[in-house]
């Protein structure tokens, strides 16, 4: 055979960072963050492993790549609303958001290599700018914003944790519902399982009624302190 009558051989593309972080994104959000590793990703991408390490040195390297990447989706659209109350609020919708589909950030969150990336501190200057007319030291700036991310990473957790099996509610009312009976817990009596549970469709307004008391406690506190 002559030697042009033979097809060129293709080169594999190589590999881009955002190929790869895009990968290990989609295992962590199907499968959880221990199913990631260098090896199941470059599997995915039908790679060597050691093709990998070409964009990054180590795999807390990837991990801190898939958060801030991720951390991209909880940026608020600019500009931010003027008031801080609903910037706040704003942008902890979208942490919350943001976390339901990316459960495994609430593991690399601990991270602190993870609050440093691009996108994380982009989040970080948008909740400075959303306080920034508050007449208060940095500190109990710094001090308030942490609340809200406190509790909306602790009521994120509670959601992840609290999503029985309709089979699982069942049998979680009826236990309840049998213990609350036996005249032990009389405070507990005064309230429904289901605000006990607080199966899924009421998450959300749970959610809100809480972020609305902090930001409310925060605000009485403004007249009440030196500025």
């Amino acid at each position: 055979m002559l030697p042009w009558a033979h097809a060129a051989a293709r080169r594999r593309p190589r590999l881009t960072r955002e190929e790869i972080v895009d990968a290990a994104i989609r295992i962590a959000d199907a499968e959880g963050l221990p199913a990631v590793s260098i090896r199941r990703v470059a599997a995915v991408l039908s790679a060597r492993p050691m093709s990998l390490y070409s964009h990054f040195d180590r795999k807390d390297d990837l991990l801190a790549l898939m958060h801030d990447q991720v951390a991209a989706e909880i940026l608020v659209p600019e500009p931010l609303p003027t008031d801080w109350r609903t910037a706040l609020r704003a942008i902890a919708h979208r942490t919350r958001d943001c976390c339901l589909r990316h459960p495994w950030t609430l593991q690399t969150t601990s991270r602190w290599a993870t609050r440093l990336g691009p996108n994380a501190l982009r989040h970080a200057e948008q909740s400075a700018a959303a306080v920034a007319g508050l007449a208060f030291p940095p500190a109990r700036l710094i001090a308030l914003l942490r609340a809200v991310d406190t509790y909306t990473l602790g009521q994120v957790a509670l959601e992840l944790q609290e999503c029985p099996t309709e089979r699982d509610l069942f049998d979680l009312r009826t236990y309840m519902g049998t213990m609350i009976d036996s005249g032990k817990y009389p405070h507990l009596a005064r309230m429904s399982c289901a605000d006990i549970l607080i199966p899924g469709d009421q998450a959300r307004q749970s959610f809100d009624d809480g972020l609305e008391w902090l930001l409310t406690g925060f605000s009485t506190g403004l007249d009440a302190e030196p500025t």
